[in-house]
């Protein structure tokens, strides 16, 4: 069994509840969306470059950077049929282990296992050209150790998170996000909306890495 990554680096967490933390990142091959502000669309394709990595060599790999955070990215890494593997021995190692969905597929067994890992799931919002392929269903198995994000590239595409926030009750299952399609609505006009809407608990984040960085560089 071995799993196909297209890059593994060292950086920060540029979102999520660990942002600006230091993290292992295993990115693999492959999704099934195709989200209109994608960046990683060069990893996505079926033939797209990639080293097959067993779950041990995975391992050894996080082990030999003395980073204790490892975040499993994409792609859509939940594609991985055996990706409880890598979890579990990760996890059983001494490394804390977060999912980066995309919101389509299913995270009830992972989120069942002892060695549970933590998720953080996209809500693809209308300007994404992907909200059908949502899982709401998922919310059930969240926890404060999770996150849902919504990126949002107009007002309209808030107004729809924030009928989400509120039909799921998320804010009382899980950590909460708002993020900008990055060039495509100002962060102060979200601020506006959350101000204006009430959004307690709600947090506006910005992808760090494409402010420490070029926006399209790869390995950060």
């Amino acid at each position: 069994m071995s799993f196909p990554v297209v890059e593994k680096f060292v950086s920060i967490n540029g979102e999520g509840q660990r942002a600006g933390e230091a993290a292992v990142f295993i990115r693999f091959r492959g999704c099934n969306l195709s989200c209109s502000y994608c960046d990683t669309k060069w990893a996505n394709s079926p033939d797209a470059p990639a080293e097959s990595m067993t779950a041990e060599e995975i391992v050894k790999y996080a082990a030999s950077t003395g980073i204790t955070d490892v975040t499993l990215t994409g792609g859509e890494p939940l594609l991985q049929p055996e990706l409880h593997v890598l979890t579990d021995l990760l996890i059983s190692s001494g490394h804390r282990v977060e999912i980066e969905t995309n919101g389509s597929q299913p995270v009830e067994g992972l989120a069942k296992r002892a060695l549970r890992p933590s998720f953080t799931l996209d809500y693809k919002l209308p300007d994404s050209g992907m909200e059908s392929r949502m899982l709401t269903g998922n919310y059930s198995f969240l926890t404060m150790e999770d996150t849902v994000k919504f990126v949002a590239g107009s007002l309209s595409d808030l107004e729809k998170a924030l009928l989400i926030i509120k039909t799921y009750g998320l804010c009382e299952k899980c950590r909460v996000y708002l993020s900008p399609v990055f060039g495509k609505i100002e962060p102060a006009q979200m601020v506006d909306f959350m101000i204006k809407n009430k959004m307690n608990s709600v947090r506006l984040q910005l992808q760090l890495h494409k402010f420490i960085w070029p926006p399209d560089m790869r390995g950060v």
